[in-house]
Order: structure tokens, then sequence, then C-alpha cells
């Protein structure tokens, strides 16, 4: 259950399958020979359930399910010929019901289920090819879950960290990428069917988390590799879409945040030799930064300038000082957990922008006081040449 409550998207797959189907309550259920077991739950109906909580597993439809491992889609359990008298409708009070396996590892883990007391018509719509995707997608995390927490584990025993090293790698851009890919997917063919607007804005909310996750996966990756790879590679060559790549940036971001203000001053008359791909993530990190801990009603500023034989890129924003003492670790990895506690994510982008920055034999820096905090990076331009504009 505790793997099931770290998949973000697990709530919003259930409120989704709630508002499409217009049924009352929704759930992931760990059913085994002798338990079931409510891993999570959207209740609409009162129907009295909660997460943790458990049914007789003998009284329970998912019970059959996990003998046959077949779904089971009833529109009205009165109509119904196989469950008319079955007595587990009339002992949870239900008319339409839909329930599927979820498979872990080629193994039956529990169902995503749905009820309701009134009838549905779920057998002639969407509904059960959605709940088989959404239970695909479920197992899929929980496997991925799994593979990693098996990783960790191995990797602190020191004996064998050359050996697991690919390995975490390996987990981390495969077995996680691919779950997030396929909920991506899934949102997106959600988003071309009719449906109201309350279930359109949940369906963006999921494409928001599997955003987020995506770049915690992107952080930690960097970190697998910085610290058990051999540390950051920049691939520098000389680059004149440097400062698209950076004002690309800036528009993701604008995009992604229409509530805060982002201005930049992106101007570089020299081709700099540089990876323009780790740069740009540089950048990133930095605004998604200064998005979180400045003050929301400030601009954020973003220069970005060539002095002299010197590459300077910023970014600026007010807030809160950071205190003195906490400047001295800003740029190790995981300082957001002593730093600021209750701020969401593993305090990786900081540590990560400064190895790009050592990458390109460049430096960041922080001042911050109370008008505003500012990171810099500079870094040599290795004598690139000069940009050549295009003749009028």
């Amino acid at each position: 259950m505790a793997a099931i409550a770290r998949i973000e998207a697990v709530p919003r797959i259930l409120e989704v399958a709630c508002r499409t189907t217009g049924m009352g309550f929704a759930a992931v259920a760990r059913v085994t020979e002798d338990r079931w077991v409510a891993c999570a739950v959207r209740d609409e109906i009162d129907f009295g359930l909660e997460a943790g909580g458990e049914l007789q597993v003998e009284t329970t439809i998912c019970h059959e399910i996990r003998a046959s491992g077949q779904a089971v889609v009833i529109d009205h359990v009165d109509e119904d010929g196989a469950y008319r008298g079955h007595p587990t409708p009339a002992m949870y009070g239900f008319q339409s019901y839909i329930s599927v396996p979820i498979v872990l590892r080629g193994a039956f883990f529990g169902t995503l289920c749905a009820l309701d007391p009134r009838p549905a018509r779920l057998k002639e719509s969407q509904a059960p090819a959605m709940f088989a995707l959404f239970a695909e997608l479920i197992g899929s995390h929980l496997d991925a879950e799994q593979r990693l927490a098996q990783s960790e584990a191995a990797l602190l025993d020191q004996r064998e960290a050359a050996e697991l090293r690919e390995q975490f790698i390996a987990v981390l851009g495969h077995d996680l990428r691919n779950p997030l890919a396929s909920i991506d997917a899934a949102s997106r063919l959600l988003r071309k069917t009719p449906l109201d607007s309350r279930a359109q804005a949940l369906i963006g909310a999921m494409q928001g988390s599997v955003q987020r996750m995506a770049g915690l996966i992107d952080n930690v990756l960097d970190l697998a590799r910085g610290r058990l790879g051999g540390g950051f590679v920049a691939e520098r060559k000389p680059d004149p879409g440097l400062a698209h790549a950076l004002e690309q940036v800036v528009t993701e971001l604008r995009l992604g945040h229409p509530d805060r203000r982002i201005d930049a001053d992106i101007r570089l008359d020299r081709i700099v030799n540089a990876d323009s791909r780790r740069l740009a993530q540089l950048l990133s990190n930095l605004i998604a930064n200064a998005i979180t801990h400045g003050h929301e009603a400030t601009p954020i500023r973003v220069q970005a300038f060539v002095v002299g034989e010197t590459l300077e890129l910023s970014v600026a924003n007010a807030g809160d000082p950071i205190p003195e003492a906490a400047r001295a670790q800003l740029f190790q990895p995981f300082t957001r957990a002593t730093y600021r506690p209750k701020q969401q994510g593993l305090g990786l982008g900081l540590w990560i922008a400064s190895e790009i920055a050592k990458a390109h034999a460049g430096t960041l820096d922080v001042t911050s006081d109370a008008k505003e905090t500012r990171f810099t990076l500079r870094m040599p331009l290795e004598a690139a040449p000069a940009v050549v504009e295009p003749a009028a």
C-alpha cells in the first residue's frame, strides 16, 4: 500500500474514473487469498471506506476476479443474469460495478474497481478499455517502484556498488520513464474524448504531475550519473543557437507558470563554446528555484551577456534572503531537506546547476540580501569567434 501512496497520479486516475463513468466510488485494492485492503479511494457516495480500510475478501467480487483473472462489468445488477442473485451487490448496495485486475510482474496484485447504487451504461462505453489501461499503468508504476527500492537497497552494500551502477541508472532511465510516457499518452488520448470541464481540468493536472515526476527522474538520474558514473560531461562546441535555447527555456516556464512574471534580457554577440542542452538545463533549474522561493508579486529577472571573454548568465528574484550559514551548503545535493524542509522536491536542482557550471570550466555563485537573491554563472568563451549578422 505504501508504494501506491507514492504514485502521485493514482488519486487523479480515480477521480477521472468517477467523472467519466458517473460512478461515485472508485478504489485501488490489494487482494490476496485472505485479505482485501483499500490502497487508494475516491468516495463521493459515502460508501464509508478509506485508504487502509478492509473488507472481508470472501464477500467481494474482487475475490472471484483474483481466481479468474478476468474483469467484471455490470451495468444493472437487477437485470444481469449472472449477478442478479449474487450476495455481494445486496450486501454493499450497488447496481453498477466495474473491476479489472492489476498485474504486478506477471502475478495478480489486486483490482481497480468502481461502483455506484445507480445503474450505469458501462459495457458499451469506453470505461472497460479505460480501466484496463489505468490498471496497466498502476501495475507498471508498482513494478518500477519495487525495482527502484531494490536497487537503492543494493547500493548500500559497497561491495556491489560497481555492479549495480548501470542497473540503477537503467531503472531510472527506463523503468520509470516508460510508465510516465504511458500516462502522458493516455491523458492525451482522454483529452480527445468528450468530457466535462472538470474532467478536462483533472487530466491537465495529471499531465502536470507527469511533467513534475519526469523532472524529478531527470534530477535523480543526473545525481546517479554524477556520483556513480564519473561526473558530469559537457559536450562543448561553438553553438550559435545557445541564445535561442535559453530563450526557449524562458518561454516554456512562462507557459507553465502564467501567474509569474519572468523578464529576460538575453544578448549574446559572440558564439560560445558550450553544451546548449546542459546550459538550458542549468537555466531551467535556476528559474524553477526562483519561482519556488521568490516573492510572487515581483518579476524574476534573467540576463545573459558576454563580458570580455566570459559568458555571464544570471537569475534574480526578490524574496527572503538565504541565511549566511546555508550558503556554504547550498550547492550540495539534498540541501533543501535542511534549508527549507517544507518545500517539495529533492533539493538537487542547484547541485546539478553547479555541476553543469564546473563541466564548462565555470563557476556558479550566489548573492542574497533583503533586496534580491541572484545566482550567476560565469564561464570562459574559449576565444569563440564573433557572431556574423546576416546582411539586411
